[in-house]
């Protein structure tokens, strides 16, 4: 059966155990075996002291019942005794749990991820790079770390010719690049599986261009904890290239992605449902991302209050949110980065 409603028992608990103590101490012993009106144990009221032990013991039943059951994992709403119980009334829970476990979800989506992810920030002045990362930072081929331009602009003006993060000495050919990376590929490194990936998918480094590889380096990087592998893939399902076309998995990559703070996967979350017309959630995803700096983000909700999908309020909370992220990511050595053109 479903256990349900265990707590009504062990709410009576209180009430249970000083009706049991009263009886006990009210409780007189029986003088004659021929006294009459005596209950089974010399009282009448002794006859409540045995039910509230009768309870008790429904009580201790009831809570092992409880401790053995298991939560239906899909919505919590309700609790099984064991498998063929679960079998049994499955049915009539079916409805119920599945529009629960839609709302729990929906919560997940919604309530993570509203944070840029480690990787987004710069390790040496820890603030957040600009939208495209690709054109404001580079990546340091020996410890995978992405520094942004205003930074490596400064350890350029020190004479730092090495690694502006670890010192090491930067390499000069495609060759020892590939060699760094591959030896933090063999050491498990997400980030550094995911970036040889890239170079596999576009042909780089002196390696032959192998978008099978590529999607196989991807899967094993996004095992280990890359949400950029995890985009990576959803695009490869979502437009079919290299596997086989899968929307439906294409938006489970691209929601796991965003639940921690892929800002690109958020907008594509937003764009999937914007198209297949559900502009309320498409907007949560697009405000999202708006306010994390994503301007493409912006110019979709713009898009939305043009066509009246989106009231004048929520394109002013885009733009002042998009705002506000881009004074987070502005510093000296950046403007300076900019305006000489680096």
């Amino acid at each position: 059966m479903i256990v349900e409603g265990s707590n009504l028992i062990i709410e009576k608990l209180p009430k249970i155990r000083t009706r049991a103590v009263r009886s006990w101490t009210q409780f007189t012993p029986r003088t004659s075996p021929d006294s009459p009106d005596r209950g089974l144990f010399g009282d009448a009221r002794g006859v409540n002291w045995v039910h509230d032990l009768y309870l008790l013991r429904q009580l201790r039943q009831a809570r092992e019942r409880r401790r053995q059951a298991k939560d239906c994992t899909a919505c919590r709403l309700v609790k099984y005794c064991g498998v063929d119980c679960q079998r049994a009334h499955r049915k009539q829970h079916k409805k119920a749990c599945k529009q629960r476990a839609a709302e729990l979800k929906d919560e997940q989506l919604y309530s993570q991820g509203r944070e840029r992810p480690e990787g987004d920030f710069c390790p040496i002045c820890t603030l957040p790079i600009a939208f495209p990362m690709c054109e404001h930072s580079v990546i340091e081929w020996c410890c995978m770390k992405r520094i942004c331009e205003g930074c490596d602009m400064a350890a350029e003006k020190r004479g730092m010719d090495d690694c502006a993060f670890c010192r090491t000495p930067c390499p000069d050919n495609d060759a020892d690049r590939l060699a760094m990376i591959m030896t933090r590929v063999r050491k498990k490194d997400p980030d550094a599986i995911y970036f040889l990936g890239q170079e596999c998918f576009f042909g780089e480094l002196g390696l032959q261009k192998d978008m099978q590889k590529a999607i196989e380096l991807w899967s094993e990087a996004a095992e280990l904890g890359s949400i950029d592998a995890l985009f990576n893939l959803g695009n490869a399902y979502y437009s079919g290239e290299c596997v086989e076309e899968d929307v439906t998995k294409a938006v489970e990559l691209y929601e796991k992605a965003a639940m921690h703070g892929h800002i690109e996967s958020r907008d594509n979350l937003g764009y999937y449902e914007e198209e297949n017309g559900n502009y309320d959630r498409a907007l949560k995803h697009y405000l999202i991302s708006a306010k994390m700096g994503f301007v493409d983000s912006v110019e979709n909700i713009e898009e939305m209050f043009k066509a009246g999908l989106a009231t004048k309020e929520q394109y002013a909370e885009a733009l002042k949110g998009y705002q506000d992220a881009v004074e987070e990511m502005k510093s000296h050595d950046r403007d300076e980065a900019k305006r000489l053109g680096y």
